[in-house]
Order: C-alpha cells, then sequence, then structure tokens
C-alpha cells in the first residue's frame, strides 16, 4: 500500500508543478522534453548499477518501452491540441475516466475479483472522478461544436499507456529492472521530443529559455517515481491492478483538488463537493470491503 500512496503523492506533485507552470510562464513543451531526460537520469541513477545500451534491445520488454515512449509524446500533444479547442476541463475528464481501460483488462485479462461490492465502488470511482473534474461546464459543452474525436483519441491513449504498463511489467519485466524499464520509456520519449524541439528551434517556433530547464527538472523527478511507484504497486501480491489504478485514480483526484483549493483558491461547485463525497464511499468499498 506505501508505493500506491507514494505513486498518488508523485502524480499530485505533477500536477502542482503544472499549475506553477502557468505563475511562472513556462514553456510546456520544452519543460516537458527536459523532464523526459531527467526523469531517465532518474531511473539509470535508481537502477544502481552499470547500464550497457547496446543490450538493453535484447529485454523482451524493450519494443514496448519504444512503443510507451512513442505514446507519451504523442497523448502529451493531442492532451495540448484538446485543452486549446475543447477545454482544460475536457482533458481533465477523459484523462481520468481512461482508468477504466487498465480496470476493464484486469478484471477480463487476468480474472480479477469482481464481487457486488468491488463492482460498485469503481463505478462510484468513476462517477466520482468525472464530477471532481468538472470545472467548467461551458468548456464541456465545447465538445459538442468541436467534435469527439480528439477527447476520444486522448481517452483511448491514456487508458492504453496504464494498461500496457501493467501487461509489461507483468509478463516481461524483472523486479531488478523496474528502474531501468522505467527510464528506457522516457529515454524514447525524450528523443522524440528533442527531435522535434530541435526541428521548431532551426524553424524559430521555439526559443530556449532557462526557467524552462528548471521547470522540466521540477518536473521530471516526480513524474518518473509516479511511474516507478506505479510499477511497484501493481506488483504487490495482495493488490489488484483493478484495486491500484482505481485507488490510484481517485486518490490523485483528491489530492490534486485539495492542492487546488489550499495553494490556488479554487472554488468547488456542487458537483465537485458530491463527486469528493462518493469518492470517499467508493474507496471504502474498495479499500476495506473485501470483494
Amino acid at each position: 500500500m506505501i508505493y500506491l500512496l507514494l505513486s498518488i503523492a508523485s502524480s499530485s506533485i505533477i500536477f502542482l508543478v503544472f499549475k506553477l507552470y502557468d505563475t511562472f510562464k513556462v514553456n510546456t513543451f520544452q519543460a516537458i522534453v527536459v523532464n523526459y531526460l531527467i526523469a531517465t537520469t532518474c531511473g539509470f541513477m535508481a537502477y544502481g548499477k552499470s547500464v550497457n545500451l547496446t543490450i538493453i534491445p535484447s529485454y523482451d520488454w524493450f519494443p514496448g518501452t519504444l512503443f510507451l515512449g512513442v505514446l507519451f509524446i504523442v497523448i502529451f500533444n493531442l492532451m495540448a491540441i484538446t485543452t486549446q479547442r475543447n477545454g482544460l476541463s475536457v482533458v481533465s475528464v477523459a484523462t481520468k475516466m481512461s482508468v477504466v481501460l487498465p480496470i476493464l483488462f484486469g478484471l477480463i485479462y487476468y480474472k480479477e475479483s469482481s464481487g457486488a461490492l468491488k463492482i460498485l465502488g469503481i463505478v462510484l470511482a468513476l462517477i466520482a472522478v468525472y464530477l471532481v473534474s468538472l470545472k467548467n461546464s461551458s468548456e464541456i459543452s465545447k465538445v459538442k461544436n468541436n467534435g469527439l474525436l480528439l477527447p476520444i483519441l486522448v481517452f483511448l491513449g491514456s487508458g492504453i499507456i496504464d494498461t500496457s504498463i501493467k501487461f509489461l511489467e507483468d509478463s516481461f519485466v524483472a523486479e531488478q529492472d523496474v528502474p531501468l524499464f522505467s527510464a528506457m520509456i522516457f529515454l524514447t520519449a525524450f528523443v522524440l521530443g528533442i527531435a522535434v524541439l530541435f526541428y521548431q528551434i532551426i524553424q524559430k517556433k521555439q526559443h530556449l529559455a532557462f526557467k524552462n530547464i528548471i521547470g522540466g527538472i521540477a518536473l521530471g523527478i516526480p513524474n518518473y517515481y509516479s511511474i516507478y511507484f506505479l510499477v511497484q504497486a501493481l506488483r504487490h501480491p495482495t493488490l489488484e491492478s483493478s484495486t491500484v489504478f482505481t485507488l490510484n485514480n481517485v486518490g490523485i483526484v483528491m489530492v490534486a483538488t485539495l492542492i487546488g483549493i489550499l495553494f490556488f483558491k479554487e472554488k468547488l461547485s456542487t458537483k465537485n463537493w458530491i463527486g469528493i463525497a462518493i469518492a470517499v464511499v467508493s474507496i471504502i468499498l474498495i479499500a476495506v470491503v473485501k470483494s
């Protein structure tokens, strides 16, 4: 359970860093690219052994890290475009509701327990995530005008990332290789990101700034550990993946909302408060009540 709590904490810090980007006018794309480099470095350091890059392609999980690295970059850009066209709330809902995909994968592929109370808890958790994520109803209404394609792609991409991480760590990744596995995902994302960034610099569409590097460092450390701790939580013998993903997602929403209230004076609507109440009930059903 400690790994799950640490994953929630790391992911919540990511939310805090992104909010601070707005305050300090940090270029998000540049910071994201630097973040991938920092996350890669964290992975190599946590591995604790000398890394021979020439033999890494021989690992069974290597193709999966390339796939995930590409998805990280693609989904990030889709989220940025969706935010511009449909609004932040739409992206938030699409990303957080994507947890339904790894949950279903765990229930169907791994034949995880699906007692009535657990299913009720999962359904309530999804409802809670939706309600808490609704910050501006006018943004949600934009989807009708701008189409559903982008939000659907964000939903599918985010869900596929979590599902793939579960499948790869369970089927191919040895316990001692978890830091290296995580690092290679970020390294792939960094290589693609830096290529795009250099191209934009050449085209004079981007200009490097020191504060963006600092922003990337601040993001990279919690970003790495959010994946590392999530993988460790998924490996716990007493926690099923459907339980881990549900509690992780609801926990992040709850903590991020609390950060928004305490540090950024965000106001919650009646729907948000109802969502928080439902989230508490869902956590009790999933974490405390035995299926």
